[in-house]
């Protein structure tokens, strides 16, 4: 006893006084008989000295796996695996040396994580010979290019024998199809284009990046002296230096599935397979015991439920299934084999049904499977060659530590948490369902990548230019002196400005008024449907012809209407343009208002509204107008909410569209505004002959919208399940673009919210508080001097988790803006980018256009702009910040709705 008890308290000492001399390793924690050390630079050791083996296991683990790989990069941390087998400076031939000690090694690599390990005869010269090689081939490896362009046909011969295998390729696919963005979905094998092309400096960048003593856990196994273990780590592990870039972690998370997905793959074979994947949590949460507990009463052989209904009735020939235990949310991988005289349709149904009805686990299935489960782990924790490899996932999933918490909630685990877990992931809406289905004469399409584009492209000449057009001067004074203006028929007020567009481009706009308040009164949405039915089809031109014409034209037509007024464009060229507006003419003219496109237009409309229904934005603008409406249901300018657009789109029929059309459409008031290539003679020579008689049955009076109050108000719309939020916002504001005021609240209105990203609005909630991608503000202008009904809207998009910020970042910048206004650079800068603005505006045909057509309407010409222009030039900081003072009110005062998943 005495011997015994000295020979342990010299054995104290000598490993005292070893691990003070080693001084780089400090103890961390043991656990079961394993035992943590952590080095200065970074590397964790982990000793379990297990006397009654013969052998030792080195195993090291590299915090790197498929999970760390980008783009391009897909297989890398497989390949690179191959690669550290192919020599060191000090161990050159690792394959042989491997071989001369007897060892048996192997090296794997998974989502997480990558490991090496090596087996040998427990004697001291193999221990040391086997930290050394780790240790020389942690930072020292060749990685060179000669290996790797004979390495990368080994591993692409991995790849390849794992295509033929149609078990391995539909996991590969399912699993792909389930993980849209996180790295789980990407096979560990890799990507076959990667694995051939992967330049070596990229190979050897990888290595560099994740080969290093921070980024690993060593382990020992078997029978060793632990002190003497500790010093030839030391010894051989300690001069390695961690680089100075410090290790980040991949930080992509895979967002929730939000319906079933299925996979369907077609290759040559013979077995039939049906496979099920559900996302899970990962190896650290709570819920991944009763995950693994689960699947064994589902798919224990013999006692699991698929297994039962599927195996023992001979449906399918086996079944297995797999958890992986990984660092951040992974699966659980079901596989049926059907042979190919079973039916796998069958086969299917009875997987969906038998896991869409879930029947209660008892409490024999949860003892049972939970014994299967310890049992397993326990009869690995008892061999200690194989505990070190083991460990490695739980190393890679966060902490080896793991292995023994989740053997501890397998233990603990209760009936009532199982059937929760169990409930709340094996859901539908959370799986993707897989077939492989097996043909003799697969059909697939290799889409090649371009080559020698350089010499596609050398000696390429092209077509005939489209020439530069004519510089065409944007000045106010040109634009009217260039414009031809005038009536046709008494009817049609025109203003036409030929100038050569490069290509002989033209575009054209041809507007219709009819109507008053009182004739347009519970139209409904009849003559909506009636402008969108326009061109769907005449009296002798189906819709596909009228699309086939404009194809040979290469011009667009496009219709729609508010109220009584129809607006047409025409975008097409010189060379083609009377025959578009011969086309033109037939559609507006002779339409058939064909049953069946209307059945169609409405059910369109009708998926719209019911795929807007929970649309955050959709339903906040919406209830924006209904708060603020005056008018009575029936009013042509009267809101509906989405139930009165249902029954009013349900509610249209042909008839109704033939009797508006023909009470309604003719010329009334009409605007006809060309810009481009064209003959100004044969235009208007055209109009007058094609709509000469066109009449409607009633005259246009404008229906008149006067400025009214908003509603101060604040409201939120729930829209559940919605991960992103807005904030809608109107503030009435009584003016009209002939106000002196209004150039002051255009520059107000554009500093408060307009500009990139540079506004007030912006500059708080964006690029300070950074909660929202997108706000600002803009100011519309009423063109009528009567009616004065403008506004400010504001809006904002953001996690609705940031709906206090929002409001409160739009409060504190409006008080702060109406009490202390704007800057001279904020001034400047703002009247500058107006004045620039217009210019590039009136450069650009459509929006000259839209201009010409205001003014003809509104009876004013060029030089209404550019007085204003000269307004904003005269213009000073003080007018703004008292218009601001004037018109801009404190956040209490808008009306706001807010659309989110607020919890």
């Amino acid at each position: 006893m005495q011997k015994k008890f000295l020979r342990r308290f010299l054995m104290s000492i000598f490993l005292a006084s070893t691990l003070t001399a080693i001084g780089q390793i400090k103890k961390v924690a043991t656990v079961e008989g394993i035992t943590e050390y952590q080095m200065e630079n970074g590397l964790k050791v982990l000793l379990f000295p297990d006397n009654s083996s013969q052998t030792i296991t080195v195993n090291i683990t590299y915090l790197v796996g498929s999970r760390h790989e980008g783009y391009g990069e897909k297989g890398m941390a497989h390949l690179l695996e191959h690669m550290v087998f192919k020599g060191t400076p000090n161990h050159p031939d690792i394959p042989k040396e491997l071989s001369s000690h007897g060892a048996r090694p192997n090296g794997t690599t998974w989502y997480d994580r990558t490991n090496y390990f090596e087996t040998f005869n427990a004697t001291d010269e193999n221990l040391n010979w086997a930290l050394d090689l780790e240790a020389d081939r942690m930072m020292n490896s060749f990685i060179a290019k000669e290996d790797l362009e004979s390495e990368f046909t080994v591993v692409r011969n991995e790849f390849e024998s794992g295509e033929n295998n149609p078990t391995g390729v539909l996991l590969k696919k399912v699993t792909n199809v389930a993980f849209e963005w996180h790295n789980y979905g990407s096979s560990t094998i890799g990507n076959r284009s990667d694995i051939e092309r992967v330049p070596i400096e990229n190979l050897q960048a990888f290595y560099k990046k994740f080969y290093r003593p921070d980024n690993a856990v060593l382990m020992v196994t078997g029978k060793f002296e632990e002190a003497k273990v500790l010093g030839l780590i030391e010894k051989k592990f300690g001069d390695l230096k961690a680089p100075d870039v410090p290790l980040r972690d991949s930080y992509t998370e895979e967002p929730e599935q939000d319906g079933e997905r299925y996979v369907t793959v077609s290759r040559v074979g013979d077995l039939q397979i049906v496979s099920a994947l559900y996302h899970t949590p990962a190896g650290a949460d709570e819920d991944y015991a009763a995950i693994a507990v689960v699947d064994n009463i589902l798919n224990d052989t013999p006692s699991g439920r698929l297994y039962k209904k599927l195996i023992e009735t001979q449906k399918a020939s086996s079944l297995w299934s797999f958890s992986p235990f990984t660092k951040e949310p992974g699966f659980l991988y079901i596989n049926i084999d059907v042979p190919s005289d079973k039916n796998a349709d069958e086969v299917e149904q009875i997987v969906k049904s038998t896991l869409d009805g879930l029947e209660p686990i008892t409490q024999e299935e949860l003892d049972r499977a939970k014994a299967n489960l310890l049992k397993e782990m326990d009869e690995i924790n008892r061999n200690s060659s194989y505990l070190g490899r083991y460990m490695s996932e739980f190393i890679g999933a966060g902490d080896w530590r793991l292995s023994f918490i989740h053997r501890d909630r397998v233990e603990a685990l209760t009936l009532e948490e199982a059937n929760t877990v169990m409930k709340k992931y094996l859901i539908p809406s959370n799986r993707t369902l897989g077939r492989f289905v097996p043909t003799k004469d697969p059909v697939r399409i290799a889409i090649p990548h371009p080559e020698n584009v350089d010499a596609l492209v050398a000696d390429y000449k092209g077509r005939e230019d489209k020439g530069t057009g004519e510089v065409f001067d944007v000045s106010y004074d040109n634009i009217e002196s260039r414009l031809e203006t005038g009536k046709l028929l008494d009817k049609i007020e025109y203003g036409l400005i030929e100038k050569d567009n490069r290509g002989q481009t033209v575009i054209l706009s041809f507007n219709m008024r009819n109507g008053d308040v009182n004739s347009l009164m519970n139209q409904g949405m009849v003559p909506s449907f009636t402008a969108s039915m326009l061109d769907k089809g005449t009296t002798s031109k189906s819709r596909q012809e009228i699309e086939d014409e404009l194809s040979k034209l290469k011009s667009s037509l496009r219709f729609y209407a508010r109220n009584g007024n129809i607006y047409s464009s025409v975008e097409s060229t010189e060379e083609n343009l009377m025959g578009t507006m011969a086309l033109l003419a037939e559609i507006i003219k002779n339409p058939s208002f064909d049953e069946g496109e209307l059945s169609k237009l409405k059910a369109e409309r009708l998926a719209g509204i019911e795929r807007n229904r929970t649309e955050p934005g959709f339903l906040a603008s919406m209830r924006l107008s209904e708060i603020n409406q005056t008018y009575p249901k029936g009013h042509p300018l009267y809101s509906m909410n989405l139930d009165e657009q249902i029954e009013a789109i349900n509610a249209v029929t042909k008839q109704d569209l033939v009797d508006f059309y023909n009470k309604f459409y003719g010329l009334g008031r009409s605007t006809m505004v060309a810009i481009g290539n064209f003959s100004s003679d044969a235009l208007k020579s055209f109009m007058e002959e094609n709509f000469k008689g066109f009449e409607s049955e009633v005259s246009y009076a404008e229906i008149k919208d006067p400025y009214k109050k908003n509603k101060a108000v604040n409201e939120n719309i729930i829209t559940p399940d919605k991960k992103n939020a807005v904030t809608y916002g109107t503030l009435a504001v009584e003016m009209s673009q002939y106000d002196d005021d209004y150039p002051a609240m255009v520059i107000a209105g554009e500093i408060l919210g307009g500009g990139f990203l540079n506004s007030r609005f912006a500059d708080r909630l964006r690029q300070k508080d950074g909660v929202s991608y997108g706000v600002g503000a803009n100011f519309g202008a009423d063109g009528d001097q009567e009616d004065k009904n403008s506004s400010i809207f504001l809006y904002a998009i953001y996690n609705p988790d940031n709906l206090e910020k929002v409001q409160l970042g739009f409060k504190e910048e409006l008080d702060r803006y109406i009490a202390d206004g704007i800057t001279d650079e904020e001034f400047e800068n703002a009247v500058n980018g107006w004045i620039q603005g217009q210019t590039v505006s009136r450069a650009k045909d459509n929006e000259l256009s839209s201009l010409v057509n205001n003014n003809i309407y509104y009876y004013r010409t060029m030089d209404f702009h550019k007085g204003i222009e000269a307004k904003m030039k005269a213009l000073t900081k003080e007018d703004v910040n008292k218009a601001i003072k004037k018109y801009i009110k404190p956040f209490s005062d808008w009306t706001i709705v807010n659309g989110g998943d607020f919890k």
